[in-house]
């Protein structure tokens, strides 16, 4: 079940829109000797987002999250314009757990007039999984993670599990890069019923939200099974027909290097990831789980 947030009686975080004031914020942390972790997100916060959240307040003295829907890793065929935007509420749940500072800039303050760089990475970007099917979707994350980084100069970032492949660009990006900033993956939070949560769950009609843990159901089976030494091909066939049958329109259900997120073809490869994304409707869903 989604966590509670927790009450915490600090002072209500500082919102930051604009980096003249960001800056001194992040200078006035380094200048006290604190350490400070990131939590990067598009808002229409939920109990992935503070579980995050939490982990970030174990981990360092203070907490930063940024809110910007970022325009750059949207298709124009896709959701920017619906995407929900909830600052108010996402503001007063985040002072609710004791946030110090929100960083919530503008388009024009991420990409200014004249913006002409951006980052493409390669390696866990360009394995046929959501590469595939958003081919814009990694040059997007990678330019504005990039962007947020080196703007809040974090310790530690933290990013959920359930976008595994973002997690191993972003996790290649700082290694590349030289970044100092460490990147933590936080493990997936679900329903009761499996569903990982996601800000576009709230596009599922009722009938498809009663589908919608099949997702999981299915992953978890083929990963039963691959760990027990059945052949990978056939138990990734029988979860893709399982989805289908059920009302899913899959992009792909594929077995993965845990790490490169290469093929893999056996189940003596090494640590594997089963990676999946399909559709219900109109809603586009991810999960992945370890075998």
């Amino acid at each position: 079940m989604a966590k509670a947030i927790k009450s915490h009686p600090s002072r209500p975080p500082r919102v930051i829109k604009t980096l003249s004031k960001l800056n001194p914020a992040v200078a006035e942390i380094r200048a006290a000797g604190e350490t400070l972790a990131l939590v990067p997100t598009m808002g229409a916060l939920h109990a992935g987002h503070f579980s995050l959240v939490e982990q970030a307040q174990a981990r360092a003295d203070r907490v930063a999250v940024s809110i910007f829907v970022n325009p750059t890793q949207f298709a124009p065929h896709e959701d920017l314009g619906t995407y929900p935007r909830t600052f108010a509420a996402d503001r007063d749940a985040l002072a609710n757990m004791g946030v110090d500072l929100i960083w919530a800039p503008d388009v024009a303050t991420m990409y200014p007039e004249g913006f002409a760089t951006r980052i493409v990475p390669e390696g866990p970007a360009s394995v046929g999984l959501e590469d595939k099917f958003r081919p814009h979707f990694f040059s997007g994350v990678a330019t504005v993670v990039g962007k947020l980084l080196i703007q809040c100069t974090p310790d530690v970032a933290l990013f959920g599990e359930k976008d595994f492949q973002q997690l191993k660009v972003v996790t290649q990006l700082v290694r590349d890069l030289s970044l100092r900033t460490k990147i933590v993956g936080v493990p997936t939070v679900r329903e009761v019923d499996g569903l990982a949560l996601s800000s576009r769950n709230a596009y599922l009609s009722d009938a498809e939200r009663a589908v919608a843990p099949a997702l999981h159901r299915v992953l978890k089976e083929c990963a039963t099974a691959i760990a027990v030494g059945k052949p990978i091909g056939p138990v990734l066939r029988h979860g893709r027909e399982a989805l289908t049958k059920v009302g899913f329109v899959l992009d792909y259900l594929e077995a993965r290097d845990a790490e490169t997120l290469v093929p893999v073809g056996t189940s003596r490869s090494g640590k594997i990831r089963l990676l999946v994304a399909a559709r219900l409707g109109t809603t586009r869903l991810i999960d992945n789980v370890g075998v």
